[in-house]
């Protein structure tokens, strides 16, 4: 597996595959072609079904347009065969003739790959020999250290301060969210909730508070997200919202240490790997479940560490928090990152503490591994429909019309 900077990648929203990715790419091909007199750009599957919802032209514009003028071709019924993300860059000459091009695909969290012949990013060295929750758990057993010990033996000696400016991003996502009022970009005219909730929550008596205040926190990142703000994915940037909220929550509560805290990241982003690794984190490709059933995993390994549970625990805790988003559809309504998307990392954040609280209870023993549930998932998403996996054409985006 590939480092876990890869996986926490801070940047821009509302989505790491369909805005961040494509973002990227057009930024790679405008530097190989900067004399280029023309450039047209063709989005294939779900990119071109959700594209405008989540901004896809409005970053490859912004990125190529400076060059020379763009133009967007939409296919949001043609699937190229090796992910549903597909893009097509071809760059001109005066005389309109083709000068270059290059076929692409955003395959979430702001990855890119090319079919075949790898890109520079996917030729990035493999740092973790183990791959496997399985091997991973096995290894904490016999050394007895712990998943975040087995993230510092296998990352740069930089992994701290690189965790350390994520940890600072997501921190600042949240309190800007917190402070925003308004309507979120888009014609849904959907409001901000987070400032509402933070509010109402701190009125509460503890027991209430304490989830009212997961929500306001987990809110406050995705609206900041929708509202094309910076953020940190987690594994994505349609599930940014859920890992931030949980460990924001536990510090303001609990009064953890920021070094804990990092710790309980590079345990999050462990988990995010094995499934990023073995199946996918592309709600494009096996849906929701692959982001914020994900984030959930993530979110629950890492609280679980956090109130000191041991390496089977924290499995335990991850394989709920992903089994109980089994079979998660992506049916963004209007193709935004809003909803069903920011409710849910709400939801998610929760359902991570139940997870922790259910694992805590336990020795840590159980039937079904947190790597069976990542097969499983990769099965499902392989299974679902392509109307349920980010073409709001199904679901709760049926009978919406898009942007």
């Amino acid at each position: 597996m590939k480092s876990i900077k890869e996986l926490y990648r801070i940047g821009i929203g509302p989505s790491s595959s369909h805005t961040m990715g494509p973002r990227k790419a057009a930024e790679s091909f405008g530097q190989q072609y900067p004399h280029a007199a023309s450039f047209r750009v063709t989005l294939y599957g779900s990119l071109a079904a959700t594209g405008k919802g989540h901004m896809t032209d409005v970053a490859i514009i912004d990125s190529l347009q400076p060059i020379a003028p763009t133009e967007i071709d939409w296919e949001p019924k043609i699937f190229l065969p090796f992910h549903p993300n597909g893009m097509l860059f071809k760059a001109f000459d005066a005389a309109n003739q083709v000068i270059g091009s290059w076929t692409v695909y955003s395959v979430g969290g702001g990855a890119l790959t090319e079919e075949g012949t790898p890109s520079p990013e996917m030729n990035s060295p493999n740092i973790y020999t183990m791959s496997s929750m399985t091997e991973i758990l096995l290894w904490c057993e016999q050394t007895g250290k712990s998943y975040w010990e087995y993230v510092k033996e296998c990352e740069d000696e930089d992994i701290w301060d690189y965790l350390n400016e994520v940890w600072k991003t997501m921190k600042e996502a949240i309190q800007r969210g917190l402070d925003s009022e308004g309507v979120l970009p888009g014609p849904l005219n959907l409001r901000r909730k987070a400032s509402t909730y933070y509010i109402r929550a701190k009125g509460f008596k503890q027991s209430l508070q304490s989830r009212g205040l997961v929500f306001a926190y987990a809110l406050a990142v995705s609206e900041e997200n929708a509202s094309g703000g910076k953020i940190v994915t987690a594994p994505t940037c349609g599930s940014s919202g859920v890992v931030p909220s949980v460990l924001y929550h536990l510090q303001q509560s609990r009064d953890f240490s920021d070094l804990r805290i990092l710790r309980a990241l590079a345990t999050a982003g462990l988990v995010g790997n094995i499934v990023k690794r073995n199946a996918s984190i592309s709600g494009a490709e096996v849906g929701c479940q692959g982001e914020v059933g994900v984030a959930c995993a993530m979110a629950s390994a890492a609280a679980n560490q956090l109130f000191g549970g041991s390496p089977a625990q924290i499995e335990y805790a991850a394989e709920m928090g992903l089994e109980h988003h089994l079979g998660m559809t992506c049916d963004p309504v209007c193709g935004l990152v809003q909803i069903p998307c920011i409710e849910r990392n709400a939801y998610a954040a929760a359902r991570a503490l139940d997870a922790n609280l259910y694992s805590t209870f336990t020795d840590g023993m159980h039937r079904v591994s947190f790597d069976k549930v990542v097969q499983v998932m990769k099965q499902t998403g392989h299974d679902l429909p392509s109307l349920y996996k980010e073409t709001s054409e199904g679901g709760l985006a049926k009978d919406y019309e898009q942007m």
